[in-house]
This record gives C-alpha cells, structure tokens and sequence, in this order.
C-alpha cells in the first residue's frame, strides 16, 4: 500500500525534472560556432606546439644517429704516440662528434640532467718469438709524421680515459654542463705501475646552451657557450687506424651552432697551446694561438674548416736542439729557412650517413697546411715546423655490410710533405687498411684486418733519421668476443689474436730509435700473439 501511495509523487518529480530540462534556453548557433571556434584554436596552438616539439626531437634522434654512424667513437690517442701523430685519443673516447651532426654532449642535454660517468679503455699483451712485443699505429718509419697502420692486433699499450660530467637547469631554462676527463697510458703490464704512471687532466671545461636570453633569436637560440680546456666537439677520427683526420684541442673559448641560414651552421673559437721551450737556448714557455672557424652545409653533409695559427715566440736558433743530426755531429743547412711563427690549415670534407645508399657511413676528407699549419691532424701541436712547410692529405674511410654475416671497413690515407722540419726533406706515404667482421652467433665473431703501407722518406737527417723506402703490410686474425655482434662499434670486445708483419729491409735503417731494426725486431717476417679488452661507454 505505502509503495503504491509513492508512485504519483516519484511521476510528478520526472515530470518536473523533464520540464525543467526542456525549458532551459539553446545555445544559439552564434554561441555554438564562437565555442567551436575557441576549441579549434586551442586544438590547433596544441598540435602546433606538439609539431615543433617532435621535429624538435627528429632533428636530436638524427643528429644522434648521424654522430653514432658517422664518426666511429674512438679512443684519443695515447700519450705514448709520438707528439705529431697523436689523435684525440679521442678515438680514444666518445669525445667528440661528427663534425656533420651536433655532438653527442649537445644530444644528451636533452636526455640526461645531473651525473654522469663516460670512458675509454683497451688493455692486453702481445708477445713474438723471442718473449717481447713490439707495436702500435705508429710503429713503422712513416708514424714518425703520423703515417698510422692498422691497429687490430698491434696494440701493446694500456690506455684509459675517464670522463665525469655534471649537468644541471636553471630555473629560466639555460643549462650548464661541466666535464673532467683523466686519462694514463703505458706499456709496462705490472699491476702497480705508479712509478711509470702519465695520469693527466686532458680536459676541464664548461658549457652553457639554450640560453633564456636567446631564445628568440634565431641565429643564437641553438648555441653553446664554453671556455676551458678542451677537445673540440667536431673532431673525428679514423678509429680503424687510431688516426686522428682532424683534432683540434688547447685551452680557451668559443662558441657552437650558430644557424647563420637553415643549411648553413658555424662554430667559432680560439685555442692556445705551448710548444714548452723548444729549441731554444733561454727557458721560456712558446705559445701558439689557433683562431677556427668551422662551417658545415646541407645539414652537415658537407664542411669547410679554416684554421689560422700565431706563435711570435717561436723564433729558436734553427741550428739548436735537435736540428743538429745526434749521430754524425753536424749541422743541419738551413739556409734561406726560418722556423714558423705562423701558419694556416684548411679541411675540406663529404660527409655521408650511408655507405653509398648501403647500411654504415662513408666520409671522403682532403686537408692542406702550410707553416705551423702543415702538422694537418694535431692543429697548431707542432713547433718545430719551418715556414715553408707544406703538407697535403687525402683521406677516405667509412664501412657497410657485406652480407647478412659479413661486414667490410675500408680505409685509404695519402699525405706528402716537404720542407716540415729541414730544407728540402719530404715525407710521403700511403696506407691501405681493410676490416673484415664475420658473424657466427650473438656473441662471438671473427674479426681480420689487412694493412699495407708504402712510404718514401727522406728525412735530410733531423733527428737523426735517415732516407727510407719501401713497403710494410701485416695480416691479423682475431677471434672476438662482444656483447652483441652486428655493428663494428659495439664495445665491450674481448680478442685473441695473431698477426704477421713484414717490411722492406731498408726501412730496418730509418733510426737508432725507431722500433724497427732493433734485435729481434728486423724485416723478414714477425709473427705476435696476444690478447686484448677494448671497451667504451
């Protein structure tokens, strides 16, 4: 009964309810086409906004992806390498970038913030017959300039690079980056080794990007600032030979990625270096000044480098130091010649992300230099170089897969100089290198390496080196052990290798000092075994 009394009221309210909502005036069609209108533009200020953020990040993953294919991260050349023929090390490290593509530092602005640890390392031993090894890149008469060979099983070296970088935001958005890199390099394989120890700061410096008082200019808005001492963000190498193409480093300032137009980019800077009291009589620190500019076209595949170099110091005796032949006692001629106080180098680059349309990069450099400018890979390291020094380099490098199991690195470099360090001395060489990958499983490939080289020295007696020429090659096989095989710049590799070198006899004579020549150590064949890590993060 009480349920059936309800039921009129429970109608009643429906009914009141109803009217209520039907009674409630409609937007007019000028009302609806005003809020669709505010919804459209909202939409669009949304989607314009999401656009410009993902084109933003196309254009980071690109550049990433380019620097990772198109400069093979390599160590920087040890400490150990003579002065002229060091690389970065660097390829001793992800130091640097491909000069095509922002760095790998600019990139990882925008992926990490606070702490981060990077490095380098290789270790191992290699021993022939008579219980030592002898090695390096730059073992043979030619590395004495710079002229590199194949480094897969020719390392006897330990040689680390450490790098520690803090990065943080201000609260208007700029961002600041500071990095410490440590590196140390010997031969000896003791575990303690501190008596023997180089450790060295080769870099210490900082940055500041996306500054908040450039953000609405469109020349500035994508620089870096920085100022320390550093290796320059572009550098890049030939990781297959440990051989720097260029290296630029010192201490100093200047600035990345001015956008001049949409396929026209320029980093500026100037450097100084010390050539320490070289060749000279008085004790007084050299100085040289590098001013670079360095412009890269059509989103980095093409780049042009000029270089100029002032040391107004470097005015030694030429018949002082080690322009005197130690051997004979004698005067080196240098009549009608002077040693450089200046000088200016240029680079001139192709830059691919692809192998010729294949998988990998390929990179085709040609370098010139003349005066303190003619040591073309370390800019501005060299002082000991005449005013009419003259050097010319031709370089082409890069790697692409074969197959489905096989992958190929091919490498050329040619480079001729005359009048370096003495009137009329020349040094020309040509170096082939080949890398071959053989993938049997996820873990484990064959690695071979072939590298010839041929050389006509005449070195006119400085430093007591002597005229030499002929020919070096060597054969190395290595079974490799890695984390994941596919890519020839996977790291961490774990070798077992053997390799067979051989040379022209009269390359046994160049110097007293040079590894060739020395007992145990002639032309006639050499076989090495060893072992070796090499690894980088």
């Amino acid at each position: 009964m009480g349920s059936a009394r309800c039921r009129p009221w429970a109608g009643f309210s429906l009914l009141l309810l109803s009217t209520q909502l039907f009674a409630a005036p409609a937007p007019s069609i000028e009302e609806r086409l005003a809020r669709l209108e505010a919804r459209t533009t909202s939409a669009e200020a949304r989607a314009s906004a999401a656009e410009a953020d993902a084109a933003r990040l196309r254009r980071e993953v690109q550049q990433l992806n380019q620097q990772i294919l198109g400069r093979p991260p390599t160590p920087a050349a040890s400490p150990l390498d003579p002065p002229v023929a060091r690389t970065e090390g660097h390829p001793q490290a992800l130091a640097s970038a491909a000069p095509a593509t922002a760095s790998s530092a600019k990139a990882s602005e925008h992926l990490s913030d606070g702490f981060t640890f990077g490095g380098y390392a290789r270790s191992g031993i290699m021993s022939n017959g008579s219980g030592a090894g002898r090695g390096g890149p730059y073992l043979t008469p030619a590395g004495s300039v710079g002229g590199a060979v194949g480094r897969l099983g020719n390392e006897v070296d330990t040689y680390m690079e450490a790098k520690l970088s803090k990065e943080s935001q201000a609260d208007n958005g700029t961002r600041s980056k500071y990095l410490l890199m440590l590196a140390d390099g010997l031969e000896t394989p003791n575990d303690w080794t501190a008596a023997q120890s180089r450790l060295n700061v080769r870099q210490a410096y900082s940055e500041l990007s996306h500054l908040a008082s450039f953000k609405d200019s469109p020349l500035l808005r994508d620089t870096t600032l920085w100022a320390g001492k550093r290796f320059d963000r572009d550098n890049f190498d030939l990781h297959w030979l440990d051989r720097g193409i260029v290296f630029l480093a010192g201490t100093g300032g200047g600035i990345y990625d001015l956008q001049l137009t949409p396929d026209w980019r320029v980093n500026a800077s100037l450097l100084s270096r010390s050539y320490g009291d070289f060749g000279t009589e008085e004790k007084k620190d050299i100085r040289s000044y590098v001013a670079t500019l360095n412009q890269f076209f059509d989103q980095g595949r093409w780049q042009v480098m000029l270089n100029g170099i002032s040391s107004g110091q470097n005015d030694a005796d030429l018949d002082t130091g080690n322009r005197t032949d130690p051997e004979h006692k004698r005067r080196v001629n240098t009549s009608g010649f002077s040693p450089a106080t200046g000088g200016a180098h240029g680079l001139f680059a192709y830059h691919r992300p692809d192998f010729f349309g294949r998988e990998g990069y390929a990179k085709a450099v040609l370098l010139y230099g003349q005066g303190l400018g003619a040591e073309v890979n370390n800019i501005g390291a060299d002082g000991g170089l005449l005013d009419q020094a003259r050097t010319l380099r031709l370089a082409f490098y890069g790697h692409t897969r074969l197959t489905q199991d096989w992958r190929i690195a091919p490498a050329l470099i040619a480079e001729q100089s005359k009048h370096r360090y003495v009137p009329d001395d020349a040094y020309r060489y040509l170096t082939l290198n080949l890398r071959l990958a053989n993938e049997l499983s996820s873990n484990f490939e064959m690695q071979y390496e072939l590298s010839w080289q041929t050389m006509d020295l005449d070195a006119r007696g400085y430093d007591g080196r002597q005229a030499a020429k002929g020919d070096y090659w060597k054969l190395t096989f290595a079974p490799t052990f890695k984390a994941q095989t596919g890519d020839f710049l996977v790291r961490p590799e774990l070798r077992l290798f053997a390799t067979y070198m051989n040379w022209s006899r009269d390359l046994d004579n160049f110097s007293a000092t040079d590894d060739f020549g020395q007992k145990g150590f002639k032309s006639g064949g050499d076989w090495q075994l060893g072992v070796q890590m090499e690894t980088w993060f």
